[in-house]
């Protein structure tokens, strides 16, 4: 058989259902050998939607999203969403095309040195030079990639090699081995400190959801009777409705959260990565001890005083941890009234009315619309920074907003890859108008597929979570404002349903309806960032009262 029959087999081995990318010249082995293949191969409009799709697949099922591009501007097209998802440490298998042997020594048309350019934004990566190394170079790059933490691999298939001959079979497709749990001194060591605390607060990040800890957190937060805070990426690991639940932390202002870190004597964090909210933000004078629970040790950071940390299975370190800490009865008065401020002000606008909407209440009706298994796709703008604060999660991975590297126009392509993943929920991407129109041709992907996909769109004309940050440190913006296609006729020039919110009244209505209509539907919501200074400066009078 050829390398590129073994090479996808080997896929098979690893039991990929999908493959999303973008033809080319120096990957047409790759593909002729998928035609005889059981994997579905997704074209794609664009490599960064493939990569986009990719990353939000492997975050769902755990097991690496493939993607595929061509050599040159296919393989720079595919870094932006290959490097998401390794820094918001989600498994993914890249795979592009490369020039023949024969030429890569000179100056030849399209060869850039793609292993080059994709070693700083993967776990791994190759280049396969011999065609006997296929099944251990594949084997490699999917076991790294689903290692912890997870992230992207990248595999380059020059074009000559592709076509060789080759007598070769895929190795058995073996599951990572368990993670460690940490020595008993050192759980001894951190149930001391956390006895001794007075005041703990547990920050839960990216690591709960990926390593479905969520129960063995729950006990834990519930006998040590300790509130607790989520980043962007932790956001359903405990339901929202729990009495210790101070919501979400990460908006960079200083917010309702903020009183309760400062009030804390002890943070203790479980699956936190320091990407998704960086310590100086919420420890400023790096004098909060740490207790530090995740799968891996963490970065250095004067902010970040580590006293005991509990490296491996987060699952089993929690139990551990929580079979030698003192349970306590008494709630701390003041965190309990942190909380019902944090409700009220999550609540204010509701039931407002006004028009364009307020982002408020954007939020709150799609909270109402979805049911608690559904997912919300976040693209990164304003909107971003209004979801993660204001749309509760009952459970995990339920709304999934990208925090590390943060790329503008992931919600519509990795909403693709969330649904196949998910058919049996409803799926929605939100996204600004400037991150839209980003990857907007992958609604022509979501069309050929007929997936009933959702995709609301907060326009404004301006890039708004950027305005917001000018106006915050000069009171004035500057470079901002664009205009827009009427999203309606886009929409249905693509062959998806269109619709516009005419009155904030509208917005749920036309929801429902949308999902009614099991076809992908666009909905251009106006929105009044106005909210987001008043936001900042509401947030800025906030007096902690402990």
């Amino acid at each position: 058989m050829r390398v590129s029959e073994l090479f996808v087999k080997c896929l098979e081995n690893e039991g990929v259902e999908y493959v999303f990318g973008v033809p080319g010249e120096e990957n047409i082995d790759f593909l002729d050998a998928m035609k005889e293949s059981q994997i579905n191969f997704i074209t794609t409009r664009h490599e960064t939607g493939a990569a986009f799709m990719a990353g939000l697949y492997g975050k769902l099922t755990g097991k690496p999203g493939v993607c595929l591009a061509t050599l040159g501007p296919g393989a720079t097209n595919l870094v932006t969403g290959v490097a998401d998802a390794n820094m918001d440490m989600a498994p993914v298998v890249a795979i592009t095309g490369q020039a023949g042997l024969e030429r890569q020594h000179k100056e030849s048309h399209q060869y850039y040195d793609i292993v080059s350019m994709f070693k700083p934004v993967t776990k791994w990566n190759t280049s396969i030079r011999d065609k006997d190394i296929v099944p251990e170079v594949v084997r490699k790059a999917f076991q790294l990639a689903t290692s912890e933490k997870p992230g992207a691999t990248h595999i380059e298939l020059p074009e000559d090699i592709a076509a060789m001959e080759v007598d070769q079979k895929p190795l058995e497709a073996m599951p990572n081995g368990l993670l460690p749990k940490a020595v008993e001194e050192t759980v001894e060591k951190a149930a001391s400190i956390i006895n001794k605390s007075k005041k703990p607060i547990i920050l839960v990040g990216n690591g709960v959801t990926r390593m479905k800890a969520s129960e063995s957190l729950l006990q834990f937060v519930e006998k040590l009777n300790a509130p607790f805070t989520s980043t962007f990426m932790g956001k359903g690991s405990i339901t929202w409705e729990h009495p210790l639940n101070l919501q979400t932390t990460g908006l960079q202002d200083k917010d309702h959260i903020s009183c309760g870190i400062d009030d804390s004597d002890l943070i203790i964090t479980v699956g936190y990565d320091m990407v998704e909210y960086a310590p100086a933000a919420w420890n400023p004078k790096g004098d909060k001890p740490i207790i530090h629970i995740d799968t891996k040790m963490t970065e250095v950071d004067s902010h970040y005083p580590i006293k005991a940390g509990l490296v491996g299975n987060i699952d089993e370190n929690l139990n551990a941890l929580t079979a030698k800490i003192n349970k306590r009865e008494k709630t701390n008065g003041f965190i309990q009234k942190l909380r019902e401020q944090i409700l009220d002000d999550l609540h204010e606008h509701n039931e407002d009315l006004s028009y364009p909407m307020k982002p408020q209440k954007i939020v709150a009706d799609l909270r109402d619309v979805l049911d608690d298994e559904d997912i919300l796709i976040s693209d990164v703008g304003a909107h971003k920074m209004w979801i993660a604060r204001f749309f509760h999660c009952i459970k995990p991975n339920t709304c999934l907003i990208s925090n590390g590297f943060a790329s503008m126009g992931i919600a519509m392509p990795g909403a693709i890859g969330a649904k196949l993943a998910s058919p049996d929920k409803k799926v929605v991407a939100v996204a600004g108008d400037g991150g839209f129109l980003m990857t907007v041709q992958e609604l022509e992907t979501i069309v050929r597929l007929n997936l009933p996909i959702v995709i609301v769109v907060w326009t404004d004309n301006r890039y708004g979570l950027i305005e917001w940050k000018q106006m915050n440190h000069f009171e004035r913006s500057s470079g901002i404002k664009f205009g827009n296609p009427d999203f309606v006729q886009l929409a249905k020039s693509f062959g998806a349903e269109g619709m516009k919110v005419l009155r904030a009244e509208e917005f749920k209505p036309l929801m429902k309806e949308a999902f009614k209509m099991k076809k992908p539907v666009v909905i251009d919501c106006p929105v009044d960032y106005k909210e987001n200074v008043q936001l900042s400066e509401r947030l800025g009078n906030i007096i902690c009262n402990n």
